[in-house]
């Protein structure tokens, strides 16, 4: 059974049901709740069918508390914890959890208050980024990224979130911006280690080609998998022991800026990331349902998955990446996907639904479909991924059509930095 957010797992439930499983998925967001209609069973009360699930997959975070109570009673559950959801719901505590286990951090500070937020900058000039806190996190136009060596930027847009936003901003933090190739580390997590090999990953997440535009969180992301990292050992290996005491089993992601001076972590992803787990997904050379099951259940086994490369890009409607309930309406909402030829490989959706075997635009975030492809090589994984995408016919769609380019520039810094 999976519990659901948003829907954005939609995928995944329609992935293991495919492999022969039967499935159950619950969205907690009732304006989601059209997302996998005719893909999957569905339900609007999954606490009817805990006694009936062999396993409970949760795909975000805020369900870490149900999560330990139904592990405490002996349920097989892959998903977050209490510890792991405040990791990344609460910045300042994932960076405290880092500093405790010995990890070098970016110095950064966290304010309730605009003004006292500007008067901080005005004292300590320098390059900075804001990134909110909590659930105002989610909107990730929010976050900032500063160019200005005085900060002067930040300040300007501090005074407009103030005129804004208010109180209803709540928490965020200033942070010391550091130059270099941001890059991920994330494994899978049994209850007492990480599941070798590790997936690594690279994020595009502005809006157009060659990082232009508005942040949206994420546009598409290339990725490969390896056995062992310098920036693994540094990171995340070193709280293997308390996630092991707080019984944590599902999927952690840190996000680092890396440079010839050492590693950098810049926040926790304690749940499955979007589009990640779609594009993980098509490099394994296992069952995904089978994996989640051994994971869940404490099992200690290597993953099966491909050599080489795994790219996936997200194709979009308006109005992402901004909500605006009547232009979904008038331009995106049952929208049809139409498919040149009947080959769906590769093609995973995501705010759809299924009406007389005719997929359509449906829930409410723009997001419709993310589209991967493997190779041995970044170039050929590419190739895979666009040719796939040119067979897609959406009305008002677009997608990046660079996923992927900066891997040869990345890979040569990396690789001097002795962090590849």
């Amino acid at each position: 059974m999976v519990v659901s957010k948003w829907g954005d797992s939609l995928d995944l439930a329609y992935k293991i049901q495919q492999e022969g499983n039967e499935i159950l998925m619950y969205i907690q967001d009732k304006a989601s709740r059209e997302v996998g209609y005719g893909f999957v069973k569905k339900t609007n009360s999954w606490e009817k069918y805990i006694d009936w699930a062999d396993v409970i997959i949760f795909d975000y975070t805020g369900f870490g508390e149900i999560a330990d109570q139904l592990r405490a009673r002996g349920k097989r559950v892959f998903g977050g914890s209490k510890y792991t959801d405040l990791l990344e719901l609460d910045r300042n505590f994932g960076q405290d959890e880092l500093k405790k286990h010995g990890v070098k951090t970016i110095p950064s500070k966290e304010f309730f208050s605009f003004t006292e937020a500007i008067q901080f900058i005005k004292k300590n000039p320098d390059t900075y980024v804001i990134k909110p806190c909590g659930e105002t996190q989610e909107l990730k136009q929010l976050l900032f990224v500063g160019n200005d060596e005085a900060g002067a930027d930040i300040i300007r847009m501090l005074q407009a979130y103030e005129k804004t936003w208010g109180d209803a901003f709540g928490a965020f933090q200033i942070q010391r911006k550091v130059k270099g190739v941001e890059i991920a580390f994330s494994g899978f997590f049994n209850g007492k280690k990480f599941i070798k090999p590790l997936n690594v990953s690279f994020e595009h997440k502005k809006l157009f080609p060659n990082e232009l535009g508005v942040s949206t969180g994420e546009m598409g992301t290339s990725m490969f998998w390896a056995k062992d990292s310098v920036i693994f050992e540094k990171t995340l290996q070193k709280l293997e022991k308390t996630l092991a005491e707080h019984n944590f089993r599902g999927h952690l992601d840190i996000n680092s800026i890396v440079n010839g001076n050492g590693i950098y972590p810049l926040e926790f992803t304690s749940r499955f990331g979007y589009p990640q787990v779609y594009i993980q997904q098509d490099g394994l050379l296992e069952p995904i349902g089978t994996m989640i099951y051994k994971i869940a259940s404490g099992i200690d086994f290597d993953l099966n998955v491909k050599k080489g490369f795994q790219v996936g890009a997200y194709i979009v409607v308006p109005p992402f990446p901004f909500e605006d309930k009547k232009s979904f309406e008038l331009f995106s909402k049952d929208s049809v996907i139409v498919f040149k030829k009947p080959v769906k490989e590769g093609v995973h959706p995501i705010q759809v639904k299924k009406i007389n075997d005719q997929w359509l635009v449906t829930g409410n975030t723009g997001i419709v479909l993310l589209v991967t492809g493997t190779g041995i090589t970044m170039r050929e994984a590419q190739k895979t991924m666009y040719n796939r995408i040119s067979n897609i016919i959406i009305n008002n769609s677009y997608y990046r059509n660079d996923i992927g380019n900066r891997w040869s520039e990345e890979s040569d810094k990396l690789l001097s930095w002795g962090m590849l």
